[in-house]
């Protein structure tokens, strides 16, 4: 099983959520985050300048067997893309075990 940790722009959210429950992940888990970029120039809107260095975004975490990771990916990665500075990360790394509390199922079973 793999865990994977997307951090995306908040305005794509939505995107990816429907890109996930199009190839059958129906369940996961996101946070609202706040991240330090690359980015070191500040905005001007409307005459005010803002510093972007604290930048808001969505964290989203969802495990999955082996056979689905690059699926799943592959979703995130097309729905999440603006072709711009900021898109985000992804982040892949292996569960050693999962369970469903209610039933005690374990494995690949606890993730349906």
């Amino acid at each position: 099983m793999k865990k994977i940790e997307a951090i995306i722009r908040k305005s794509k959210f939505d995107d990816v959520k429907k890109a996930l429950h199009e190839i059958g992940v129906n369940f996961f888990s996101y946070w609202d985050v706040t991240g330090v970029g690359n980015e070191t120039q500040g905005h001007v809107y409307r005459g005010v300048a803002y510093s972007t260095t604290d930048i808001q975004r969505r964290k989203i975490s969802v495990v999955v067997s082996d056979e689905f990771l690059e699926k799943t990916v592959q979703a995130i990665l097309d729905a999440a893309y603006t072709g711009s500075v900021g898109d985000g990360k992804i982040f892949v790394s292996t569960v050693e075990e999962a369970y469903r509390i209610r039933t005690k199922e374990r494995g690949t079973l606890s993730l349906a």
